[in-house]
């Protein structure tokens, strides 16, 4: 257990100039992005036994929980194109 004041996590500062924090972004990536540029964000709720189980069975395939996901619903909603090729 951690004393008083101790915290297990950690924040990132606040940038000092909000225009070049926001700038930074349009600057030439050095690494490849985790993820599609064309993505969107899918917001759910579930419950914490239910995550846990998630969360889980994507540690067993060496997968994050968040490909996981992307895995199984690109499974269950396969792309019409695909579906209709011979």
């Amino acid at each position: 257990m951690s004393g008083p004041g101790k915290s297990s996590r950690r924040f990132v500062a606040r940038p000092r100039g909000v225009e070049s924090w926001v700038s930074d972004g349009d600057r030439e990536r050095t690494t490849p992005p985790s993820r599609s540029a064309n993505t969107a964000r899918l917001t759910i709720d579930v419950t914490p036994e239910l995550r846990r189980r998630i969360k889980f069975a994507a540690l067993q395939r060496g997968l994050t929980l968040a490909d996981l996901l992307r895995a199984l619903l690109v499974e269950a909603f396969p792309d019409e194109d695909q579906e209709r090729a011979p």
